[in-house]
């Protein structure tokens, strides 16, 4: 009888996350978002668990595996969100592998502002104010997500990552702003590099991760 109760329930929360209504929550943290265009704002950061993109210099390669994080209702998610601040950015992992459509809209009604940072590998989902753009090689960004990027922001691990942000900048909409980052091991070697090549290609700006060189998350 416990394992037929047991079965049950997972197959509840199963539905429950296919839905929408809950999603394998890593973690949740306020503090100051360190990328692109709103560097240095004050945000609700929620991790959201599960991302088959794999990026091979991933820092939160904790995140790719769904199954570890707890599924958690999406209205928890949004009480304890809207304690801290005005600008929730919701961030993995891939929050795109699963439907944002419920958790932004539950974060719409408490008139909270949402972003999301996405490598764009899955179709878009979800009322955003603002989207980030940062697409992989290895699982390229659908077209709905290119449509409606509000900043593009490509991670530069070796000079043929140029060639990639150029074929990316490309491909997304015309509103998008266009970010160069190094990537966090390569930044003394490739942080010289960026900073030439925005300067003689200036529609371009240089994107830090300000958050690792202030300590904190």
């Amino acid at each position: 009888m416990q394992t037929i109760l047991k079965m049950m329930l997972k197959k509840e929360l199963q539905t429950a996350v296919e839905k929408g209504e809950m999603l394998p929550l890593m973690e949740e943290f306020y503090t100051i978002q360190g990328e692109g265009y709103h560097t240095g704002t004050a945000a609700y950061f929620v991790r959201i668990g599960g991302c088959d993109v794999g990026c091979h210099w991933c820092d939160v390669k904790e995140s790719w595996n769904a199954e570890v994080h707890p599924p958690t209702a999406i209205d928890a998610i949004v009480e304890n969100a809207k304690k801290y601040a005005d600008t929730v950015v919701v961030t993995g992992g891939e929050p795109l592998t699963w439907d944002m459509g419920p958790l932004t809209q539950k974060l719409k009604e408490k008139n909270l502002r949402i972003h999301i940072e996405t490598s764009g590998a899955y179709p878009l989902s979800g009322d955003w104010d603002w989207i980030t753009l940062s697409p992989k090689k290895n699982k390229l960004p659908t077209q709905t997500v290119y449509d409606n990027a509000s900043e593009l922001k490509v991670i530069i691990y070796n000079k043929h990552d140029f060639i990639f942000a150029e074929e990316q900048a490309e491909k997304v909409n015309k509103n998008a702003i266009l970010f160069l980052q190094p990537e966090w091991s390569k930044k003394e070697a490739m942080t010289p590099l960026i900073v030439d090549y925005v300067m003689n290609n200036p529609k371009w700006r240089v994107s830090l991760q300000t958050h690792k060189y202030l300590n904190i998350p």
